[in-house]
């Protein structure tokens, strides 16, 4: 498998929990500047973080732990929890490789975000990752009365430090808390929810169309759910290499039970296989 170069997009909303085989272009993306010649995207006021419904509450107190699935292979293990944490929300994530994908390509990643438990804008998010030979550490603050994302990095391998700002709006989410974010909307048959994404560089527009319901089948049981798939700023999330779905139950707690990313190296599964405190 082929490490290649890292694309930001809303991919990494459910490949963070998928990271266990995903090239790094599917990884989320450290800062930088626009390339010159191709100023930044302008995300308009259509594109907004919407604050948490009345009704619903976040699923606290529970770890949910997934299994992913590429080419008939167990490519690896993740979980997801959140907690209320004062006025924030708290979630964590991992991601592991594990077996013949282990193997190929390490990953041992970390994630910790921190959002308003009202707003749902993100105020931090601290990333160790650990992918192939690469072992970094890194921290995003929100800062919006200055209207900047600042992203602090540490190279663990050369010790290397960098810091960066880039522009951001009102409210963003990050590539961590989007998942649950996405999960707070209505999630409505035929809506299509527009909101800004950041990951310490380019703030990116993502659309998340609610294509339809279905009943599927994971390890941790049977679910009717509505199917959503989110897309990047210039269409296809890879720029036409591929897509990704993202199946929540149809009820009130929108739980994120199986996510498939369809790519030019083939298909990836992500599957609820159980809950626990």
């Amino acid at each position: 498998m082929k490490v290649t170069s890292i694309t930001r997009s809303f991919l990494v909303l459910a490949i963070l929990l998928t990271g266990f085989v995903a090239p790094a272009d599917l990884l989320p993306q450290t800062a930088h500047s626009p390339s010159q010649g191709q100023p930044e995207a302008k995300i308009g006021s259509a594109s907004h973080i919407q604050p948490l419904r009345p009704g619903f509450q976040f699923p606290y107190g529970q770890t949910l732990h997934y299994e992913g699935e590429w080419r008939f292979w167990t490519a690896g293990v993740a979980t997801l929890r959140i907690e209320r944490s004062g006025s924030q929300e708290h979630v964590a994530a991992t991601a592991d490789s594990s077996g013949v994908v282990a193997l190929l390509y390490r990953v041992q990643d970390r994630f910790n975000a921190y959002l308003d438990s009202k707003s749902l804008c993100s105020s931090r998010l601290m990333k160790h990752t650990e992918e192939g030979s690469h072992r970094r550490d890194t921290v995003i603050t929100y800062d919006y009365s200055r209207g900047k994302a600042v992203l602090e990095e540490h190279n663990l391998q050369t010790n290397q430090q960098k810091r960066t700002e880039n522009d951001i709006p009102g409210c963003v989410t990050d590539v961590v808390s989007g998942v649950l974010y996405l999960a707070s909307l209505p999630l409505q048959p035929g809506a299509t929810y527009t909101f800004p994404l950041n990951d310490g560089g380019q703030t990116v527009k993502v659309q998340a169309h609610v294509e339809g319901k279905e009943q599927i089948k994971t390890p941790a049981g049977t679910f009717q759910t509505i199917r959503v798939g989110p897309e990047g700023d210039s269409g296809t999330l890879l720029k036409n290499k591929g897509r990704i779905w993202i199946w929540y139950t149809d009820d009130d707690r929108h739980l994120p039970v199986q996510m498939r990313a369809k790519l030019f190296w083939g298909t990836l599964t992500v599957y609820l296989t159980s809950l626990s405190k």
